[in-house]
């Protein structure tokens, strides 16, 4: 039985157990209502209905009828028990809104002062003193309610305050968490960067001797030498493959010079759709359809167009081919605070979560003859301009990549600018 009980129940217990021994009435009926309201204290914060909007009007009405039938059995309009239905009141002006406390309250007093009508007038004469009292004893429960409601107010205004700073504190966590991955990141093409400007400097040379020999051993074979022939055309074309890789290496390792010019982000959305477009659908496929969707108030931004549309040109290709043929991929843009945010939104496999924090990463990919660093040179091109580039993606249901561009110069490298 204890451990059902806890402190506020034992509380309420012992506080209507005083009431009646306190109590100059002490009849039966006394002991049954106040056994009732003790009861209902105890046990109605634990049913969940009394927890919603028609269960809690309920309770109130319950310990207003409650309270109404204690002072009824008390000598009504002189019970010393009238300040018994400020527990009605209390409940309204914590639970309910300003006007349904208010009515609350009103209904409690109607229901004291409705006393006065059981009273023979004939017989009896109210002296002005006791009028007084009757009237103190009314302006008590607004009072109380007035003051429990402001409280209350007070509190649910904290209680406000502190969800939106935890709200707050939560999205500046996200934010340095975003900002100390994007240092991580960036330290790693650092490092990596200059790893592969040196390395791609020494395959140059002998890549150049390796094309030259073949292309020299190719011209002075025998003309019935089909086999020779044949692998010097791999040597050659090998050495063209790994030359290009090694070009693009160096245009990831190589520092960023921007030429800043003023750009309408639709136009360049537009020019890099067609571009794509141009370079082919999926095999024979059945073309994957690129849905525009501009906001028509997108400001201008300051960009290099040619690095920024090549930001588009390869996220808009990802999407394109992590779309199932006959597809969907939507091209988004709209305004934001400071800046211009573009979407490219597929309905593909999406990313797995375990790779999520990767694929920003040079030389990771999960495509068979991928290289890994079409999203890494687009988030170092969003990176030089200021902006950054942010990824949701659901398994099985596709992904979001999110590109902000900063409005003006502010935070873009100037002083690369041409």
């Amino acid at each position: 039985m204890f451990s059902f009980l806890r402190a506020p129940d034992l509380a309420w217990l012992l506080l209507f157990s005083a009431l009646h021994f306190a109590s100059p009435v002490r009849n039966a009926a006394e002991i049954e209502l106040l056994v009732l309201l003790g009861l209902f204290q105890v046990v109605s914060p634990r049913v969940a209905w009394f927890a919603t909007a028609s269960g809690n009007l309920a309770a109130i009405a319950l310990k207003l009828v409650l309270g109404w039938l204690l002072i009824g059995v008390s000598y009504g309009i002189e019970s010393s028990y009238f300040l018994i239905l400020l527990l009605p009141v209390v409940s309204a002006a914590t639970t309910l809104s300003a006007w349904g406390a208010t009515m609350v309250t009103a209904l409690a007093v109607a229901s004291y002062l409705s006393f006065l009508l059981f009273l023979d007038w004939t017989r009896v004469t109210v002296p002005a003193d006791q009028v007084r009292e009757i009237c103190l004893r009314a302006l008590f429960l607004p009072l109380v309610g007035f003051l429990t409601h402001q409280l209350a107010e007070a509190n649910r205004a904290e209680g406000r305050r502190a969800q939106q700073a935890v709200a707050e504190l939560a999205e500046a966590n996200q934010h340095l968490r975003e900002a100390e991955e994007a240092v991580r990141r960036a330290d790693r093409l650092a490092a990596l960067g200059q790893l592969t400007a040196g390395l791609a400097h020494e395959l140059r040379n002998p890549l150049g001797t390796i094309k030259s020999s073949s292309e020299l051993l190719e011209r002075r074979l025998p003309p019935g030498d089909t086999i020779s022939q044949e692998l010097a055309g791999f040597i050659t074309s090998e050495v063209d493959r790994t030359n290009s890789l090694v070009t693009r290496f160096l245009e990831f390792a190589r520092p960023l010079r921007l030429r800043l010019e003023e750009a309408a982000v639709d136009q360049l959305l537009d020019k890099a759709v067609t571009q794509v477009q141009r370079q082919g659908g999926r095999n024979g496929e059945a073309p994957v359809h690129v849905n525009r969707n501009y906001s028509p108030d997108v400001r201008p931004v300051w960009v290099d167009r040619e690095l920024v549309e090549r930001v588009f040109v390869n996220l808009i290709s990802n999407a394109l081919e992590a779309s199932a043929a006959g597809g969907v991929v939507t091209v988004k843009t709209r305004e934001v605070a400071n800046g211009v945010e573009l979407s490219v939104i597929d309905r593909g496999a999406g990313i797995a979560p375990e790779h999520r924090e990767s694929i920003f990463n040079p030389f990771f990919t999960t495509k068979p003859e991928g290289v890994g660093l079409g999203l890494a040179i687009v988030a170092k091109i969003v990176a030089e301009h200021g902006g950054r580039v942010l990824v949701d993606s659901t398994p099985g249901e596709g992904s979001v990549f999110r590109v902000w561009l900063p409005r003006g110069s502010g935070g873009i490298n100037n002083g690369a600018a041409a």
